[in-house]
């Protein structure tokens, strides 16, 4: 397990490509987010037994993982709100500093995907 700092008291855990330790992870580093979480499981489920693909359960539990290295890691988590301010901040989409503050979100989000386990 790789780990960073949480409030000068050792690292948190990256967890394991499981619901279950991603759901304990989101709950140590953002529990406010553990209802959204809950929410699009459920959103994930019944997509994946209507279009009869365990494909949406997968998008599902790897974007907990990606939700769960911002928030675990003082660098991606710092950018993330910085660019999250910038897009609340630019005025809307025809801003030219909203394209600028979109792209650093994706760019964080790549990093913390490619950090992630990946699936078997």
């Amino acid at each position: 397990m790789t780990t960073h700092p949480e409030q000068g008291h050792g690292l948190v855990p990256r967890p394991e490509r499981t619901p279950e330790a991603v759901r304990v992870a989101l709950a140590r580093v953002a529990p406010h987010r553990l209802g959204e979480r809950e929410q699009h499981q459920g959103q994930a489920l019944a997509t994946a037994i209507q279009d009869g693909r365990i494909g949406h359960l997968q998008h599902w539990l790897t974007h907990g993982q990606v939700q769960v290295e911002i928030e675990r890691r003082p660098d991606l988590h710092a950018r993330h709100h910085a660019a999250l301010a910038a897009v609340n901040e630019s005025g809307g989409k025809d801003a030219p500093e909203f394209r600028a503050a979109m792209d650093e979100l994706h760019a964080v989000e790549t990093e913390a995907r490619q950090s992630a386990p990946r699936a078997l």
